[in-house]
């Protein structure tokens, strides 16, 4: 890259890159390089590549987990004796889920920090989506179970629609992905229900990525409402130990709000680009190049960057996987149908029409694996992949690589990731037609890897069945988890 100091360096957040899958982070690799090198001209610099021993991803909730247990002891020590148990415990209730909506709001904040500090900004969105689920139940617990002498009209209201917006946001959020928590017999009643006519006009009208984001940045605003219930009708705060932590603990999340939405923007780094073409990859694929109009574009191979795009029926804001490597001159995303405007991607955007691309985002890097990896991809999954065999150098990578890529039907890309692959001996390219043949198993995988399960590094991209699938088989059968390397798509 040109002007990227190393893997380490740190990249600038964009704003707005909301909490709703893109693959899992881990421990920051070595990045140091080997002095011993071919005696000759062309000369390779490489990685040491070392597996890690403790994912490092797992820091930042470790810190989650015990703040919350030091404010619940604190709460509980510095209880108002002359509180009611059962109103103390229910104020306590919503004392926690503020505390936990206020971690949402710190984990959407776009500070490069957070990002750190979770290695990737999308496992960051996977844990504010935790986070703000389980605060919102909370709240809905203690409003059902709390009662107050103070309670006021206007607190009481405060508090109602506190909590009827947050549940709004939370039922948005996990709208698509309700096959995973409702029970099998009721699946086809929910089937029967979202094929009528008034269903299909409300998905059509807020199914889409830009709505959805649009309305979730009323996620703060929601959350200082409820949070000035508590205030007017709060009756633990005779002790000011209990009084000013709430405070804190309300006011340190709205203030990472307001950043976010009032601050983030003027830090933002973007760059001009044009759209230069639009390939159709396959029936739901499509690629788009973007040429630069001034300043290059920078990012690590394998990163994702939030682009607003024009098409024909206006400007759209979504996170897209890079497909290009870095020194390409020209910026490649490859974009799924999603039932949005990305389901007619060719119709709306066409060569000429303006594009502004935000800093990278994402710490998916094979450097930090062992010298034995996998690599597996599905579907739109291939893109951070295909922008890492696109940026590597021959003799760069590990000592071996099998590359895993399936799909329904001739994967895309076949006949470039062929030539690509062509350039690496490590590297072992298998690609799979599951229209035509078995779908890639674990077994598989471990079999064909021909190295003992600790050895191995495992990088996912894809369908999140897929993904999840993979990551249980590999644990189980003795791959580290802090081997066990995710991207994820879905940022909802």
């Amino acid at each position: 890259m040109d002007d990227l100091t190393g893997y380490n360096q740190l990249l600038s957040i964009a704003p707005g890159l909301s909490s709703d899958p893109s693959g899992e982070h881990s421990a920051v690799y070595c990045a140091s390089t080997e002095a011993s090198m071919p005696p000759s001209e062309d000369r390779v610099q490489r990685f040491k590549y070392r597996s890690a021993v403790i994912p490092t991803r797992s820091a930042a909730p470790i810190v989650i987990i015990v703040v919350i247990i030091l404010v619940t002891a604190l709460w509980i020590v510095f209880r108002p004796q002359q509180e009611p148990l059962d109103r103390f415990v229910g104020q306590l209730i919503g004392m926690e889920g503020v505390l936990l909506l206020s971690i949402g709001l710190v984990l959407i904040s776009t500070l490069r920090v957070v990002e750190q500090w979770f290695d990737g900004i999308d496992h960051a969105a996977i844990w504010h989506r935790g986070v703000a689920i389980a605060g919102t139940v909370l709240i809905a617990v203690h409003a059902g179970a709390t009662t107050s002498p103070l309670a006021t009209a206007i607190g009481e209201g405060l508090g109602a629609v506190g909590l009827i917006g947050l549940i709004v946001l939370v039922v948005w959020a996990i709208a698509p992905r309700w096959r995973s928590f409702v029970p099998k017999p009721l699946r086809g009643a929910v089937v029967k229900v979202s094929t009528t006519r008034v269903a299909r006009r409300v998905n059509a009208r807020f199914k889409g990525y830009s709505s959805w984001r649009s309305f979730h940045r009323f996620t703060g605003l929601f959350v200082a409402i409820g949070f000035a219930h508590g205030l007017v009708d709060g009756t633990v705060f005779g002790s000011p130990v209990l009084r000013w932590s709430y405070v804190a603990i309300g006011g340190i999340g709205l203030a990472f709000y307001a950043y976010r939405e009032l601050l983030a923007r003027r830090f933002a780094v973007t760059h001009d680009y044009e759209v230069e073409s639009v390939h159709p990859v396959d029936a739901t694929l499509a690629e788009i190049s973007l040429k630069p109009l001034g300043r290059r574009f920078q990012f690590r191979a394998g990163q994702f960057a939030q682009l607003n795009l024009e098409a024909a029926d206006g400007w759209h804001r979504h996170p897209f996987s890079i497909a290009s490597g870095p020194a390409d001159a020209n910026v490649r995303v490859t974009i799924r149908s999603l039932g949005d405007f990305t389901s007619n991607v060719s119709a709306l955007v066409r060569p000429g029409m303006p594009a502004v691309i935000s800093s990278p985002h994402g710490n998916f890097d094979y450097h930090k694996g062992g010298e034995r990896q996998v690599w597996i991809a599905g579907g739109v999954g291939v893109a951070p992949i295909l922008s890492w065999l696109r940026d590597a150098q021959p003799g760069t990578l590990p000592e071996r690589v099998d590359l895993y890529y399936s799909a329904e039907g001739p994967p895309p890309y076949s006949d470039e990731m062929r030539e690509l692959a062509a350039r690496h001996d490590s590297l072992h390219l298998h690609l799979i037609d599951t229209g035509t043949e078995p779908r890639l198993t674990t077994e598989r995988v471990l079999a064909e890897a021909d190295c003992p399960a600790r050895e191995l590094s495992a990088f996912m991209c894809g369908p999140e069945g897929m993904v999840k699938s993979f990551q249980k088989g590999l644990a189980k059968a003795g791959v580290r988890r802090a081997n066990i390397h995710r991207e994820y798509f879905n940022l909802r």
